[in-house]
């Protein structure tokens, strides 16, 4: 064997994936506690099956698919107009597992009362990592559903709800959610889309939707303004769009091109024209940016999940390569400042994961009808906290878990630059940071929110094991103080420019104070003094982001 062929025999092993369910103790030690025992044991199947499909055939299709896109075509071989979309096979492999799982249906079934949120988003937070993006339309499904109920619009739920919380891939459909227009996104009270309504009572619409996420699905909720209403969001009305008419045909909508995306490229977004569409009134004809209100309580949340899947996903696999990388005579697992590198980014996991859950717990209560006036306190401040807390986490994250590769983290043939271009949909996806921080703090009831969320705080901490008395203190003395900023700061213009600081602060003083409360909950042990360190590391990396602004 000569030099060169000796040089070239060397062959690094690829970071391999354990079922993503038994190899998480956060996950499996969360839902321990927060579920009554005989529940939790009788999921266990489930977890462990779709854990098992995550880390096994998903994975392995994920990396098989990573070349295929969405296809648009638009006219056929004899002119005729037809915009078809073809999906990845990925995309529909995914479709059918997340029927099988319920992942829509879980919820609506309710046969876990007020723990049916937290079995659906754990099946999720497993199933959203592999699966491209599938999360996507299953989110905007689940929020429409929600939406439809919340608005007892009796005609449109025996429409559609069984449809879309189905488990029969035949007979499920996923539901679009057309808000952005090029004149607005956030600001959705600028859209330019009108309906009018027809001598025979119809509505039909007009107008150019910008972004519209999973074009393939067969029905959609969408704003528009009635002809006569007046300017903002309170003139617009939401709608229900079936996109397709008897013969399949697109009924009044025309797909202009497929949007040419950093990440999420699997996802079929698409800019589409309305002409003419036919639509029916979901819950009046004015206030529609309120009606959309539950629907993004729920795609918040789902948002959420997904930023704490992604990092528990990126940390999975560096952790798992640096037992196979070998540098400068040792595997990178043996080595003190890599191994200190994964464990601050196991830190940000472990916080992000138990804030995500923690808004899943309270949701599920509200629909349960078992939340109190304190709770709903709380939820409502989660609802856009959560969401910019764990959105902006997670792509510093997942960046840090790519940097640990080295270069193999650059290359696309591995998957991994991927991770990180999907996972930049999420501090900007239902809001940017900055709009969910102002959200925040203009909500009328703020002050009794941050009341609610220092309460839980201190209810957190009261337990803190003696390692974590520092950390505990500083949780509670960021809260605090944020409290303190909020009250003390009458100028309009300090107070949104600090409004990201601001409820970064409550976020991560939150998961500070929830992985304070993780810890003390479990045995001596070496389970809990791992628990414990990735506290001390989370509080090291920064929890009061307010620090010095004008206090």
């Amino acid at each position: 064997m000569n030099a060169l062929t000796r040089a070239a025999a060397f062959v690094q092993d690829a970071p391999q994936l354990d079922n993503l369910y038994l190899s998480d103790r956060l996950l499996i030690g969360l839902l321990r506690r927060k579920l009554p025992p005989d529940l939790y044991a009788r999921l266990q199947d489930e977890l462990v099956e779709l854990g098992a499909l995550a880390a096994g055939p998903l994975a392995e299709q994920q990396r098989a698919d990573r070349r295929h896109e969405p296809v648009l075509t638009q006219w056929d071989a004899w002119g005729n107009r037809v915009d078809q979309i073809e999906l990845s096979p990925l995309w529909r492999e995914a479709e059918r597992t997340a029927v099988r799982f319920g992942l829509t249906a879980i919820p609506y079934e309710r046969r876990e009362a007020q723990w049916s949120r937290l079995r659906q988003f754990a099946l999720v937070y497993l199933f959203h990592p592999v699966t491209d993006v599938y999360t996507c339309p299953l989110a905007m499904t689940d929020g429409a559903a929600r939406t439809l109920i919340d608005a007892g619009n009796r005609a449109l739920i025996d429409r559609a709800l069984a449809r879309l919380t189905h488990r029969d891939p035949a007979q499920f459909w996923t539901s679009g959610q057309w808000m952005t227009e090029s004149s607005g996104g956030s600001d959705v009270g600028r859209s330019e889309t009108i309906a009018e309504c027809g001598a025979d009572g119809r509505w039909r619409l007009y107008g150019r939707k910008w972004f519209t996420s999973a074009a393939t699905s067969q029905m959609a909720l969408t704003l528009a303004r009635p002809s006569g209403n007046g300017p903002g969001g309170q003139g617009l009305a939401m709608f229900y769009i079936e996109c397709r008419d008897a013969s399949g045909r697109l009924d009044g909508i025309r797909v202009e091109r497929l949007k040419d995306k950093l990440g999420t490229r699997k996802v079929p977004t698409a800019e589409l024209t309305l002409d003419g569409t036919p639509a029916l009134l979901v819950a009046g004809a004015s206030g529609g940016t309120r009606a959309i209100e539950p629907m993004l309580k729920i795609t918040r949340t789902w948002n959420s999940i997904a930023a704490a899947s992604f990092m528990r996903h990126g940390h999975r696999l560096a952790a798992d390569y640096a037992t196979r990388r070998v540098a400068f005579g040792a595997p990178l697992a043996s080595q003190p400042l890599h191994r200190a590198t994964l464990a601050d980014l196991e830190a940000e996991c472990a916080g992000a994961t138990l804030l995500a859950f923690l808004q899943v717990e309270l949701l599920g209560r509200e629909e349960a009808r078992v939340l109190d006036e304190e709770g709903a306190a709380l939820l409502c401040v989660l609802t856009p906290l959560v969401k910019l807390t764990t959105g902006k986490q997670a792509v510093a994250a997942v960046s840090e878990a790519i940097e640990a590769f080295g270069g193999a983290g650059y290359v696309e043939d591995t998957g991994l630059p991927t991770l990180l271009r999907d996972t930049q949909v999420l501090p900007i996806w239902e809001g940017t940071t900055n709009v969910l921080s102002l959200d925040l703090l203009l909500r009328a009831d703020v002050a009794r929110g941050v009341d609610a969320l220092a309460r839980r705080v201190a209810v957190a901490v009261s337990g803190a094991t003696p390692p974590l008395v520092a950390a505990a203190a500083g949780a509670s003395g960021a809260v605090q103080a944020a409290i303190g900023w909020l009250r003390a700061t009458s100028d309009a213009a300090v107070r949104q420019s600090e409004a990201r600081r601001f409820a970064l602060t409550l976020g991560r003083s939150l998961e500070l104070a929830l992985l304070v409360e993780h810890a003390a909950t479990l045995a001596p042990g070496a389970e809990r003094a791992s628990v414990e360190d990735l506290a001390r590391r989370l509080y090291r990396g920064g929890v009061d982001l307010l620090a010095g602004a004008g206090r």
